[in-house]
Protein backbone atom coordinates (compact mmCIF):
# COMPACT_ATOMS: atom_id res chain seq x y z
CA UNK A 1 0.00 0.00 0.00
CA UNK A 2 2.95 2.36 0.42
CA UNK A 3 3.10 3.24 -3.29
CA UNK A 4 -0.57 4.20 -3.39
CA UNK A 5 -0.43 5.96 -0.01
CA UNK A 6 2.63 7.99 -1.04
CA UNK A 7 0.96 9.22 -4.22
CA UNK A 8 -2.28 9.91 -2.36
CA UNK A 9 -0.48 12.03 0.23
CA UNK A 10 1.43 13.98 -2.39
CA UNK A 11 -1.83 15.10 -3.99
CA UNK A 12 -4.09 15.51 -0.96
CA UNK A 13 -1.59 16.96 1.52
CA UNK A 14 -0.06 19.33 -1.01
CA UNK A 15 -3.51 20.79 -1.51
CA UNK A 16 -4.47 20.72 2.18
CA UNK A 17 -1.32 22.31 3.60
CA UNK A 18 -0.45 24.75 0.82
CA UNK A 19 0.19 28.22 2.24
CA UNK A 20 -0.18 27.17 5.89
CA UNK A 21 3.55 27.23 6.74
CA UNK A 22 3.31 23.80 8.39
CA UNK A 23 6.03 21.77 6.65
CA UNK A 24 9.55 23.15 6.33
CA UNK A 25 11.70 20.18 5.29
CA UNK A 26 15.45 20.44 4.91
CA UNK A 27 16.71 20.17 1.37
CA UNK A 28 19.06 17.32 0.56
CA UNK A 29 22.49 17.98 2.04
CA UNK A 30 24.52 17.72 5.26
CA UNK A 31 23.92 19.07 8.73
CA UNK A 32 27.53 18.33 9.67
CA UNK A 33 30.23 15.77 8.99
CA UNK A 34 28.13 12.94 10.48
CA UNK A 35 24.51 13.66 9.54
CA UNK A 36 23.27 13.68 5.95
CA UNK A 37 19.72 14.42 4.82
CA UNK A 38 17.55 13.46 1.85
CA UNK A 39 14.42 15.43 1.15
CA UNK A 40 11.34 13.51 0.02
CA UNK A 41 8.68 16.13 -0.62
CA UNK A 42 7.74 17.28 2.93
CA UNK A 43 9.69 14.58 4.78
CA UNK A 44 13.35 14.06 5.57
CA UNK A 45 15.33 10.83 5.69
CA UNK A 46 18.55 10.93 7.70
CA UNK A 47 21.87 9.12 7.59
CA UNK A 48 24.36 8.98 10.44
CA UNK A 49 27.93 8.04 9.51
CA UNK A 50 30.76 7.20 11.88
CA UNK A 51 34.05 5.43 11.12
CA UNK A 52 32.77 4.31 7.73
CA UNK A 53 29.48 2.88 9.03
CA UNK A 54 26.20 4.52 7.97
CA UNK A 55 22.89 4.04 9.76
CA UNK A 56 19.61 5.28 8.24
CA UNK A 57 16.97 6.98 10.37
CA UNK A 58 13.44 6.60 9.00
CA UNK A 59 12.60 5.27 5.55
CA UNK A 60 10.50 8.03 4.05
CA UNK A 61 7.85 7.58 1.42
CA UNK A 62 7.80 5.02 -1.36
CA UNK A 63 9.83 7.62 -3.21
CA UNK A 64 11.20 7.11 -6.70
CA UNK A 65 14.13 9.54 -6.36
CA UNK A 66 15.63 8.23 -3.11
CA UNK A 67 18.57 6.37 -4.69
CA UNK A 68 19.29 9.35 -6.93
CA UNK A 69 19.43 11.78 -4.03
CA UNK A 70 21.49 9.40 -1.91
CA UNK A 71 24.11 9.50 -4.65
CA UNK A 72 24.24 13.29 -4.27
CA UNK A 73 25.53 12.49 -0.78
CA UNK A 74 27.81 9.65 -1.96
CA UNK A 75 25.78 7.04 -0.06
CA UNK A 76 24.99 3.74 -1.76
CA UNK A 77 21.67 2.08 -0.85
CA UNK A 78 23.40 -1.31 -0.65
CA UNK A 79 25.59 0.00 2.18
CA UNK A 80 22.57 0.50 4.45
CA UNK A 81 22.19 -2.50 6.74
CA UNK A 82 20.44 -0.83 9.68
CA UNK A 83 17.36 1.42 9.63
CA UNK A 84 15.99 3.04 12.79
CA UNK A 85 12.25 3.69 12.47
CA UNK A 86 10.68 6.30 14.73
CA UNK A 87 7.18 5.16 13.76
CA UNK A 88 5.27 3.47 10.96
CA UNK A 89 3.45 6.26 9.13
CA UNK A 90 3.57 6.28 5.33
CA UNK A 91 6.19 9.04 5.16
CA UNK A 92 8.56 7.27 7.57
CA UNK A 93 8.39 3.61 6.51
CA UNK A 94 7.66 3.57 2.75
CA UNK A 95 11.06 2.45 1.49
CA UNK A 96 10.92 -0.80 3.46
CA UNK A 97 7.31 -1.68 2.75
CA UNK A 98 6.62 -4.79 0.67
CA UNK A 99 5.61 -2.89 -2.48
CA UNK A 100 8.64 -0.59 -2.44
CA UNK A 101 11.53 -0.83 -4.88
CA UNK A 102 13.54 -3.08 -2.55
CA UNK A 103 16.50 -0.73 -2.09
CA UNK A 104 16.89 -1.88 1.50
CA UNK A 105 15.51 -5.41 1.41
CA UNK A 106 18.57 -6.76 3.26
CA UNK A 107 18.55 -4.14 6.00
CA UNK A 108 17.46 -4.83 9.56
CA UNK A 109 14.78 -2.45 10.79
CA UNK A 110 14.47 -1.29 14.38
CA UNK A 111 11.18 -0.15 15.91
CA UNK A 112 9.42 0.00 19.25
CA UNK A 113 7.68 -3.08 20.60
CA UNK A 114 4.49 -1.05 21.03
CA UNK A 115 4.73 0.40 17.50
CA UNK A 116 5.02 -3.16 16.21
CA UNK A 117 1.34 -3.65 17.06
CA UNK A 118 0.53 -1.58 13.95
CA UNK A 119 2.45 -4.20 11.94
CA UNK A 120 0.77 -7.21 13.51
CA UNK A 121 -2.72 -5.74 13.27
CA UNK A 122 -3.20 -5.64 17.04
CA UNK A 123 -3.72 -1.89 16.63
CA UNK A 124 -4.76 0.34 13.73
CA UNK A 125 -3.21 3.76 13.15
CA UNK A 126 -5.78 6.56 13.15
CA UNK A 127 -5.34 10.14 11.91
CA UNK A 128 -7.55 13.18 11.22
CA UNK A 129 -8.67 13.27 14.85
CA UNK A 130 -9.28 9.52 14.82
CA UNK A 131 -11.62 9.50 11.83
CA UNK A 132 -9.34 7.80 9.26
CA UNK A 133 -7.53 4.47 9.53
CA UNK A 134 -4.21 4.31 7.70
CA UNK A 135 -3.68 1.09 5.70
CA UNK A 136 -1.64 -1.56 7.49
CA UNK A 137 2.10 -1.59 6.91
CA UNK A 138 3.60 -4.78 5.48
CA UNK A 139 7.33 -5.44 5.37
CA UNK A 140 9.54 -8.50 4.90
CA UNK A 141 12.64 -6.98 6.49
CA UNK A 142 14.24 -8.55 9.51
CA UNK A 143 13.22 -6.53 12.54
CA UNK A 144 14.40 -5.87 16.07
CA UNK A 145 11.88 -4.67 18.64
CA UNK A 146 13.03 -2.10 21.18
CA UNK A 147 11.96 -1.25 24.70
CA UNK A 148 11.80 2.23 26.19
CA UNK A 149 15.28 3.25 27.33
CA UNK A 150 17.04 0.39 25.57
CA UNK A 151 20.66 1.12 24.67
CA UNK A 152 22.44 -0.85 21.96
CA UNK A 153 25.38 -0.52 19.62
CA UNK A 154 25.73 -0.80 15.86
CA UNK A 155 29.48 -1.36 15.72
CA UNK A 156 30.75 1.68 17.67
CA UNK A 157 27.60 3.78 17.20
CA UNK A 158 25.68 4.08 20.48
CA UNK A 159 21.89 4.24 20.11
CA UNK A 160 19.32 4.84 22.82
CA UNK A 161 15.63 4.37 22.08
CA UNK A 162 13.25 6.59 24.06
CA UNK A 163 9.48 6.06 23.97
CA UNK A 164 7.51 9.26 23.30
CA UNK A 165 3.87 8.22 22.68
CA UNK A 166 1.29 10.63 21.34
CA UNK A 167 1.73 11.01 17.60
CA UNK A 168 1.57 7.22 17.54
CA UNK A 169 1.36 5.05 20.63
CA UNK A 170 4.74 3.42 20.04
CA UNK A 171 6.72 6.38 18.67
CA UNK A 172 10.44 6.31 19.50
CA UNK A 173 13.11 8.95 19.30
CA UNK A 174 16.76 7.95 18.93
CA UNK A 175 19.62 9.52 20.87
CA UNK A 176 22.80 8.65 18.99
CA UNK A 177 26.21 8.94 20.66
CA UNK A 178 24.56 11.30 23.18
CA UNK A 179 25.03 14.06 20.59
CA UNK A 180 22.17 13.73 18.08
CA UNK A 181 18.47 13.31 18.83
CA UNK A 182 16.31 12.19 15.90
CA UNK A 183 12.74 13.03 16.87
CA UNK A 184 10.57 11.92 13.94
CA UNK A 185 7.12 13.47 14.44
CA UNK A 186 7.48 14.43 18.08
CA UNK A 187 8.48 18.09 17.71
CA UNK A 188 7.34 20.73 15.23
CA UNK A 189 9.65 23.72 14.93
CA UNK A 190 7.85 26.99 14.35
CA UNK A 191 9.61 30.32 13.88
CA UNK A 192 9.35 30.95 17.64
CA UNK A 193 10.35 27.53 18.97
CA UNK A 194 9.22 23.94 19.26
CA UNK A 195 5.66 22.67 19.70
CA UNK A 196 4.04 19.27 19.90
CA UNK A 197 3.56 17.93 16.37
CA UNK A 198 0.41 18.37 14.25
CA UNK A 199 -2.84 18.03 16.19
CA UNK A 200 -4.84 16.30 13.43
CA UNK A 201 -2.30 13.49 13.05
CA UNK A 202 -1.85 12.51 16.70
CA UNK A 203 -3.37 9.47 18.35
CA UNK A 204 -3.46 11.44 21.64
CA UNK A 205 -2.48 15.11 21.78
CA UNK A 206 -2.30 15.32 25.56
CA UNK A 207 -0.04 12.29 25.63
CA UNK A 208 2.13 13.89 22.94
CA UNK A 209 2.62 17.00 25.05
CA UNK A 210 3.54 14.96 28.12
CA UNK A 211 6.11 13.10 26.01
CA UNK A 212 7.83 16.40 25.20
CA UNK A 213 8.00 17.19 28.91
CA UNK A 214 9.54 13.76 29.53
CA UNK A 215 12.07 14.20 26.75
CA UNK A 216 13.21 17.63 27.91
CA UNK A 217 13.56 16.34 31.48
CA UNK A 218 15.78 13.46 30.35
CA UNK A 219 18.13 15.77 28.48
CA UNK A 220 18.34 18.35 31.27
CA UNK A 221 18.89 15.76 34.01
CA UNK A 222 21.79 14.33 32.03
CA UNK A 223 23.18 17.76 31.26
CA UNK A 224 23.39 17.14 27.52
CA UNK A 225 22.31 19.36 24.64
CA UNK A 226 22.29 17.26 21.46
CA UNK A 227 21.43 18.47 18.01
CA UNK A 228 17.66 17.96 17.88
CA UNK A 229 16.59 16.86 14.41
CA UNK A 230 12.92 16.79 13.42
CA UNK A 231 11.30 14.82 10.63
CA UNK A 232 9.71 17.76 8.79
CA UNK A 233 10.92 21.11 10.14
CA UNK A 234 14.70 21.08 10.38
CA UNK A 235 17.07 20.99 13.35
CA UNK A 236 18.39 23.04 16.23
CA UNK A 237 21.10 22.85 18.89
CA UNK A 238 19.21 25.24 21.18
CA UNK A 239 17.47 23.23 23.91
CA UNK A 240 15.39 26.16 25.13
CA UNK A 241 14.16 26.90 21.59
CA UNK A 242 13.31 23.23 20.95
CA UNK A 243 11.02 22.85 23.98
CA UNK A 244 9.76 26.43 24.37
CA UNK A 245 6.12 25.55 23.59
CA UNK A 246 6.06 21.96 24.80
CA UNK A 247 2.62 22.58 26.33
CA UNK A 248 1.15 23.68 22.99
CA UNK A 249 0.27 21.85 19.77
CA UNK A 250 0.79 22.86 16.16
CA UNK A 251 -2.67 23.52 14.72
CA UNK A 252 -2.63 21.91 11.28
CA UNK A 253 -5.95 23.46 10.26
CA UNK A 254 -4.74 27.04 9.91
CA UNK A 255 -1.77 29.19 8.98
CA UNK A 256 0.70 29.38 11.78
CA UNK A 257 1.55 32.49 13.82
CA UNK A 258 4.00 34.08 13.95
CA UNK A 259 4.52 33.49 10.24
CA UNK A 260 7.78 32.08 8.97
CA UNK A 261 8.91 33.76 5.72
CA UNK A 262 11.31 30.85 5.17
CA UNK A 263 8.49 28.30 4.96
CA UNK A 264 7.67 27.23 1.39
CA UNK A 265 4.20 27.94 0.06
CA UNK A 266 3.96 24.32 -1.07
CA UNK A 267 6.50 22.06 0.63
CA UNK A 268 5.79 19.33 -1.94
CA UNK A 269 7.45 21.52 -4.58
CA UNK A 270 11.04 20.25 -4.79
CA UNK A 271 12.51 22.60 -7.36
CA UNK A 272 14.85 24.09 -4.76
CA UNK A 273 16.29 20.66 -3.94
CA UNK A 274 19.30 20.20 -6.25
CA UNK A 275 22.52 18.22 -6.34
CA UNK A 276 24.54 21.43 -6.60
CA UNK A 277 23.12 22.72 -3.34
CA UNK A 278 23.39 19.32 -1.68
CA UNK A 279 27.13 19.24 -2.32
CA UNK A 280 27.79 22.92 -1.73
CA UNK A 281 26.95 23.96 1.82
CA UNK A 282 25.94 22.90 5.34
CA UNK A 283 22.22 22.92 6.07
CA UNK A 284 21.26 25.81 8.39
CA UNK A 285 19.51 25.23 11.68
CA UNK A 286 16.01 26.45 12.49
CA UNK A 287 16.20 30.05 13.59
CA UNK A 288 13.93 32.28 15.58
CA UNK A 289 11.80 34.72 13.59
CA UNK A 290 9.45 37.04 15.44
CA UNK A 291 6.69 39.25 14.05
Amino acid sequence: MSKFASKFQKVLMSFSYRGKEIFKPLNTGRIDERVSVVREWVANVFFYTKNGKTVMIDAGYNYERLAEKMKWLDIEPASIQHILLTHLDTDHVGAVERDSGGLFQNAKIYLGEIENKYLTGEARRRVLFGHYKIPMVKTDNEKRLLKDGEVFYIEDIKVEAILVPGHTFGHLVYLIDDAYLFTGDTIWFGPDGGYSFLNSLAEDNELAKSSLVKLEKILKERGISPKIISGHTGWTDDLEFAFRHKDQICNSLKKQKPHDPMAPYDAYDEREDTEEKARGEWLPKAREIME
